[in-house]
């Protein structure tokens, strides 16, 4: 074989190595690019599956957080009908309570002042005796004494009854029932005999007394008004009635 030929044949074998040399290269090289994009993948996944797994856990979060604060909702508005509840339930309270406190008070004595005279009495019994009262100033005379002696036996230890004795008598008078009218403006003085009305009184039986044509007790009475009660506007009427019974 020729020198030349040799050499060729040398330069094809040094190009054929260098060629598979270059294709290893590249082939390595790839590989290595492979490796690369595979292990960036699975990279990508883990990190893909970290957040998608975080997501779910946030969203679970915000659905206990939701649900927590929809229970605390709730509770507040359980409290708070509770609440209501508990004040309605405290107002009617301190209503009835109030409206025991008015009955109580309404039933309980309270001083009164009738014809000058000052004294307790109960709230039923001022009315009836303001009734009876009414009755008489209607001019309903029959009326008011079944009022006022009703009045007397209802309440035998009333302060109203002097006034509701000489009441009872001008109403007896008014009907004509002359000696019922004496005995209850007698008992109206023996009771109260410093009561203001008692002049009236006394100046009533009087005139009781000529109406029944008993004219020496009513000149008799006439004196002892004048006696007993000599500054009255009773006892200047008395003086008048003397001096025409003489």
């Amino acid at each position: 074989m020729s020198p030349a030929l040799s050499l060729r044949r040398v330069a094809c074998a040094a190009v054929v190595m260098c060629a598979s040399l270059g294709a290893h290269a590249a082939l390595f090289e790839d590989d290595e690019a492979r490796r690369a994009i595979l292990d960036l993948r699975q990279r990508v996944e883990t990190m893909r599956t970290q957040y998608e797994a975080a997501s779910q856990q946030n969203s679970r979060s915000v659905l206990e957080l939701q649900n927590q604060i929809e229970g605390l909702r709730g509770d507040v508005a359980r409290l708070t009908g509770q609440n209501e509840q508990l004040a309605k339930t405290v107002s009617d309270m301190q209503l009835r309570q109030q409206a025991v406190d008015d009955k109580l008070k309404k039933s309980e004595p309270a001083p009164v002042n009738v014809d000058g005279r000052e004294f307790t009495a109960d709230p039923r019994e001022k009315s009836d005796f303001d009734a009876a009262l009414g009755i008489f100033r209607a001019g309903q005379f029959a009326q008011s004494q079944s009022a006022f002696a009703d009045f007397i036996k209802r309440y035998p230890q009333s302060g109203y009854n002097p006034s509701a004795l000489f009441w009872l008598g001008n109403a007896q008078y008014a009907t004509r029932n002359y000696n019922e009218a004496i005995a209850n403006f007698r008992s109206m003085l023996s009771l109260a005999p410093d009561h203001a009305k008692a002049p009236e009184a006394v100046l009533s039986i009087a005139n009781c007394q000529i109406e029944l044509k008993d004219t020496k007790a009513a000149r008799r009475t006439l004196d002892d008004l004048i006696k007993a009660y000599p500054q009255s506007e009773a006892a200047s009427a008395a003086k008048e009635r003397l001096a025409r019974l003489k």
